[in-house]
């Protein structure tokens, strides 16, 4: 019987079976670092709001304490973006004629909320409660990094799943005492893990990584 294919396909065939293989490989590649690169992260990214607001000038500059603004943070899930009128205790005396702020003034008297883009906006099925956080002694730069020298808002870690698990396997290496949790100054001393062992051990936090902790 003659030979129906040339001895050469089964070449042919070896690399295409290559070819094929290295092809989902380098596709594997490109999706895992595209998933961590800031395209799909927002990590780095300064977003363009209404209202250009400066954590640098009013946390670093001006020396205003994260709870005159997030209000809810410790006794509340959501940490609170606060309503025009907050904006308005100063700006009614100082920046009053400011183009800038127009929109501010414009939704005080319409009584309509400024739309502001989140920055850290987690996914719907995972849940996360700032003021349990905040009474374990987690401080808001270990998750949001230095706002105070942010000119715009950016997002400092990509609160992946993995990125939340090293603190729940190993608290100890991040919590500080509570009276530092606001404290954007604060620098992770040389002793940390006596400490936040010591720390662990008083405020009685479990190292909770079971799905249920943040999938409910």
């Amino acid at each position: 019987m003659a030979q129906i294919f040339h001895p050469s396909t089964n070449t042919l065939s070896r690399l295409s079976i290559f070819g094929a293989a290295f092809v989902v490989a380098a596709l594997a590649w490109a999706a895992g670092t595209w998933s961590r690169s800031s395209v799909a992260t927002g990590v780095g990214v300064a977003q363009q709001q209404q209202v250009p607001f400066s954590h640098k000038h009013h946390a670093s500059g001006l020396g205003i304490d994260c709870r005159y603004c997030h209000t809810a943070v410790e006794e509340s899930s959501f940490a609170g973006i606060p309503p025009t009128a907050t904006c308005m205790n100063c700006h009614s005396q100082i920046w009053v004629d400011s183009p800038m702020l127009e929109p501010v003034r414009e939704s005080f008297r319409s009584g309509d909320p400024l739309e502001w883009i989140r920055v850290h906006d987690l996914a719907d099925f995972v849940y996360f409660n700032h003021s349990v956080h905040v009474a374990k002694g987690v401080g808001c730069s270990t998750c949001h990094g230095q706002v105070d020298e942010m000119p715009l808002m950016w997002k400092e870690n990509t609160l992946y799943m993995e990125w939340c698990l090293e603190c729940h396997r190993q608290p100890e290496k991040y919590v500080r005492p509570r009276a530092e949790v606001f404290n954007m100054n604060w620098e992770t001393p040389t002793d940390q893990f006596e400490l936040g062992r010591h720390l662990v051990e008083e405020y009685d936090i479990e190292n909770l990584t079971s799905c249920s902790t943040c999938h409910r």
